[in-house]
């Protein structure tokens, strides 16, 4: 309780003090030993960047395509990989086998077409909607179940993972579809539902790639779609799509989207269907039923991607700035000044300890070809950062921290608890073990990394209206293209922290 106190008048006389000062707050109002000493002190910060091999991504991201960085002239590639999820009640969704219509000459099933549809996030892509790409769709041999998918340097064509002789179309698309006709465009952005979007106003454009071509499976059977493969299997062994595991198993592993040619777009997805469709007989009336599998996050997503690990190197190496560039290119290494803050006080109360990143404007020969700029940023400790991922985390206040670009900077208020948990984490680790530093050369470094935050939107009506609020539910690894710079805190010119402690006057 005394603490809230003291934090509570502490924050409020911030305003009326300067740096590496004094002040005595209640004078006049309290007993003398209720007196209460607040003092300021600036601190210096380094940074510098460090290169990103790869990151960890979660299912909920998917990108494919190729662009050249107007700020370095390298390419940035990005591939998609992705397992479909099958829904437990897919088998009794389906009309009976006896009711199926559509038949060969031998009386076997068959698909009528079968294709992928796929919706683009437009806003959240990059480069001219109408530029032409080529699209590579490719069957996966088996199921990808590495830990390894989820980090963006997993190439499942290294790892042998597309099948040889398996389904494999290539498909010349824009983002925008030309074939879809204004009012048929406008009816799929007022009707498309964005799931967990924390960006609920983004434009939709969709691609087909049709699967009509005569497909041979692994033991040889030959049909003439893969629609056709995908619906004999649904009536011959209704065991393998009692649940995506299954079907995942036994009868498709996954498919691999890469851009093979053209270069300015790189395409986020929003959504991804197969379509199977066929004719039934209901009830004495001709109906079309379809199979549907969807891309979801129950099911193993991957997005590879590719840098130009010299254009990176020689960012990193600019001593005139630190950078942010993702997708899985470069953060900003923080260097912290625990061991001063902690120990220049010992007997004060450590409240607050702000620092302030400043960001510079890039200066792209081409700016409305630049990257964008983050928005938000997550401060993070080194040593976390992958577990924080892989967890599912939303920041904390604790070792993780998230802040929105305003005013041009990077502001966080107060990391004064991940610089006690620092200190606190050195002095255990040297009283176990006196080598404890050399086997932790980070303990008192942290990350700044771009984060995409997942939400959920929901609206309720009140007295007061309709009132709409936004939950988050994740933060994920910004895979979508951004960069920026920061000013660099060397030890010439150091970023300043300002600290302030407390105590009541002896």
């Amino acid at each position: 309780m005394k603490l809230k106190f003291i934090t509570a008048i502490a924050l409020c006389a911030m305003a009326m003090m300067s740096c590496d000062e004094e002040t005595i707050i209640g004078e006049s109002l309290t007993n003398e030993k209720d007196k209460l000493v607040v003092t300021t002190h600036n601190f210096n910060v380094l940074t510098q960047s460090v290169a990103v091999d790869s990151v960890f991504s979660r299912e909920r991201q998917g990108y494919f395509g190729r662009v050249k960085d107007p700020e370095t002239n390298a390419y940035v590639k990005s591939e998609f990989t992705t397992q479909f999820n099958m829904m437990e009640n897919t088998i009794n969704d389906l009309p009976k086998r006896e009711n199926v219509l559509s038949l060969d000459e031998n009386g076997d099933i068959i698909a009528e077409s079968c294709y992928i549809n796929i919706l683009f996030d437009v806003s959240s892509s990059y480069g001219d909607t109408l530029t032409s790409m080529k699209l590579r769709v490719s069957e996966l041999d088996r199921p990808i179940e590495s830990e390894k998918a989820h980090f963006t340097n997993f190439d499942p064509k290294e790892n042998g993972y597309i099948r040889q002789g398996g389904l494999q179309r290539d498909k010349v698309f824009s983002m925008r579809n030309l074939n879809l006709n204004d009012s048929i465009r406008n009816l799929i952005e007022s009707t498309l539902h964005t799931g967990t979007s924390s960006n609920n106003s983004a434009y939709y454009d969709e691609l087909d790639i049709v699967l009509d071509e005569p497909y041979t499976d692994k033991n040889g059977v030959t049909y003439n779609n893969y629609g056709t493969y995908i619906l004999r299997n649904f009536y011959d062994h209704p065991e393998f799509f009692k649940n995506s595991y299954s079907f995942i198993h036994n009868i498709c592993p996954g498919l691999h989207f890469e851009t093979i040619d053209g270069l300015g777009v790189m395409a986020k997805i929003m959504e991804m269907n197969m379509y199977i469709n066929f004719m039934a007989d209901y009830d004495g009336e001709v109906g079309y039923p379809y199979l549907r599998t969807t891309s979801t996050e129950e099911v193993v997503q991957s997005t590879k991607v590719t840098n130009d690990k010299e254009a990176i190197q020689q960012l990193v190496e600019d001593n005139s700035c630190t950078y942010l560039k993702t997708p899985a290119g470069i953060f900003t290494e923080v260097t912290l000044p625990v061991d001063d803050i902690c120990t220049s006080h010992p007997t004060d109360s450590l409240l607050t300890a702000k620092v302030i990143f400043q960001r510079l404007n890039n200066m792209s020969e081409t700016p409305e070809l630049s990257f964008s700029v983050p928005d938000k940023l997550l401060l993070i400790e080194k040593d976390s950062l992958d577990s924080f991922f892989k967890k599912n985390s939303l920041y904390n206040n604790l070792y993780a921290y998230q802040v929105s670009l305003e005013q041009n900077a990077y502001t966080f208020p107060n990391i004064s608890n991940l610089l006690t948990r620092m200190y606190n984490a050195k002095k255990k680790g040297l009283a176990s073990d006196p080598d404890w530093l050399s086997k932790h050369p980070d303990w008192n470094k942290a990350l700044l990394v771009p984060v995409e935050v997942i939400s959920i939107t929901s609206t309720s009506s009140t007295i007061y209206g309709t009132q709409t609020s936004s939950t988050p539910i994740a933060t994920e690894n910004q895979l979508g293209l951004m960069s920026t710079r920061l000013v660099k805190g060397s030890a010439e010119n150091p970023i300043k922290m300002e600290v302030i402690y407390a105590k009541f006057k002896e």
